[in-house]
């Protein structure tokens, strides 16, 4: 017997699923704070370019992955 833990967390413009515990704190957090930053504009997710998000992702500390990499 093998017991699987499975988070999930959702909130406005998100869901996440899986990762490691640090992890899937992380990434909440983020999101959290990407809501917060489109909040801070007056927009919601569905009215900034991808230009615009890019910069947000930056703002909270993500960074686009290197397709190299992967």
């Amino acid at each position: 017997f093998r017991r699987v833990l499975f988070r999930s967390t959702t909130g406005p413009n998100f869901a996440l699923v899986g990762g490691s515990q640090d992890t899937h704190e992380q990434m909440t957090e983020k999101a959290v704070k990407i809501n917060e930053k489109l909040k801070e504009r007056g927009k919601q997710l569905h009215e900034v370019s991808h230009a615009e998000f890019d910069d947000i992702a930056h703002e909270v500390g993500l960074k686009r992955a290197d397709p190299k990499q992967n």
